[in-house]
């Protein structure tokens, strides 16, 4: 049924009658004059076109939906339309042609804006960092037993600084060399020795890898500084470093003295802090059972059995690379019995024998590996090249016993001498250090632990520590 406005045939319709329209217009048609017809639909919407005749046969155009389109823009429709038709132009297909370049319009900013993408992906690509490499070398390249921490600290406090926002490609030998130099001129050699190693290890594993290969297409230039023409005459990463008899006598004499010096002192602010008992602990039984440092420092205290008098070393603890470590199963002489003893009841209560201070008690993990290393070195900051004190740490000279620094890892090549030195085989003393001996067939088909020998070689050691130090003489402090 076709409806008209009501002010007749020819007349428009009004806004407030389209706005009146009832529920039983649906389905009908509103003539709005000039060829534009409204459908009324569901829901009271009005679909309007504009009809006109084309080749003898009547056709629509689409012009608007009424109330979404108000009806001077849908008769604006059918006016244009109009217009086209007086043109020779057909309107249903210029409006697929206006989709038409629309829709490419909006294709050409899309791909310009990919272009722009790709192009300053590229130009990012060619200016990435020795930074923009570090960042994915140590999340993707390497994984020391540490967790990475030993690298993380010496690149962020050396490499980076210096290196960090040269663009890969523009890196230099001599960038290289510059900066190896200033830590060597700090006093920090064996820094230097170890970031070359690290660096370069780190662009070889670059040169086998997107993007990275393509910013190296002039070389490696880490390949061609010769670290070993850098460092001073005669200086030797290999440390040879042990402690004499009387030494260790000394070492223990300090530790008795300091503590007792403390615990006299009325006013402990101006008091010589002693080395923690736990840390103490941790140096004695590092010397007895010729463990490293660190991998006791992880140590639970399930790996520590009291009854079988033994402590185990899991793989994941020990340092070197994956695919060759071992575990290793220490068998405890009376000596380092004792030291573990004293130290559960020090810290058994928990999980680990040497937690990390951590007041809120969540997330308790073991102490870092370097906190006794550090602990050592402060208190023997002669032998340091330090232009100041550092904050929160302890700095005198109480641990000096020589005229040569020692570390904790000094104490495992010095007990592994005694241990020579009592007669131990090689292998033996070896085997105790959690070295692995013999050919790989050896290791293939000889399956004996040594159990028996390692016991015994432990124990001659503990008996020769027992020996040394309960005939320890008091030295006082000023003397040590």
């Amino acid at each position: 049924m076709t409806r008209y406005p009501s002010a007749g045939k020819g007349s428009k319709w009004t806004v407030k009658e389209l706005d009146s329209i009832a529920i039983d217009f649906i389905g009908d048609t509103l003539n709005d004059g000039g060829g534009l017809y409204g459908e009324v639909r569901s829901g009271l919407s009005i679909a309007f076109r504009y009809g006109f005749k084309l080749n003898g046969k009547k056709v629509w155009h689409y012009c608007g939906m009424y109330p979404k389109d108000g009806m001077s823009k849908i008769r604006e429709a059918r006016d244009d339309a109009r217009n086209l038709i007086k043109a020779g132009v057909d309107p249903r297909v210029k409006k697929v042609a206006d989709k038409i370049i629309e829709q490419n319009v909006v294709d050409a900013i899309i791909a310009d804006n990919k272009k722009r993408i790709v192009d300053a992906e590229v130009e990012r690509a060619k200016n990435l960092s020795f930074q923009d490499l570090y960042d994915s070398w140590i999340k993707d390249g390497v994984a020391r037993t540490d967790k990475n921490n030993y690298i993380i600290q010496t690149f962020s406090r050396h490499a980076l600084p210096s290196l960090g926002l040269i663009p890969l490609k523009d890196l230099t030998e001599h960038d290289l060399r510059a900066l190896y130099r200033k830590i060597i001129a700090g006093g920090t050699v064996a820094t230097a020795v170890e970031l070359s190693k690290d660096i370069g290890q780190m662009l070889r594993w670059a040169e086998k890898r997107k993007p990275w290969r393509a910013l190296l297409v002039d070389g490696n230039p880490s390949e061609l500084v010769e670290i070993k023409k850098l460092v001073p005459k005669g200086y030797t990463k290999e440390r040879k470093r042990m402690l004499s008899i009387d030494e260790l006598k000394k070492l223990k004499s300090i530790f008795d003295l300091t503590a007792h010096l403390y615990a006299e002192e009325s006013n402990k602010r101006i008091a010589v802090r002693p080395l923690l008992k736990e840390s103490q602990l941790a140096l004695w039984i590092t010397l007895s059972t010729l463990s490293r440092i660190g991998e006791l420092l992880m140590t639970e205290w399930k790996h520590v059995d009291f009854d079988k008098r033994t402590w185990f070393i899991p793989a994941a603890n020990v340092k070197g690379e994956d695919g060759e470590k071992r575990d290793q199963l220490v068998y405890l002489s009376d000596f380092s019995f004792d030291k573990f003893k004293q130290l559960h009841t020090l810290t058994g209560d928990g999980l680990w024998a040497f937690p990390a201070s951590n007041k809120s008690k969540v997330n308790v993990t073991h102490v870092c590996i370097k906190s006794v290393s550090k602990q050592v070195g402060d208190r023997q900051i002669k032998f340091k090249e330090r232009t100041k004190a550092l904050t929160n740490r302890v700095n005198n000279d109480t641990l000096v016993l020589g005229d040569e620094d020692w570390t904790p890892h000094d104490l495992r090549r010095t007990g592994a001498t005694m241990m020579q030195q009592l007669k131990v085989h090689r292998d033996v003393v070896n085997l105790c250090q959690n070295h692995v001996i013999g050919t790989k067939v050896d290791r293939v088909y000889l399956l004996d632990d040594y159990a028996d020998e390692k016991r015994e070689a432990w124990k001659k050691l503990g008996d020769r520590l027992e020996a040394i130090l309960d005939t320890t003489n008091v030295v006082s402090l000023k003397q040590a």
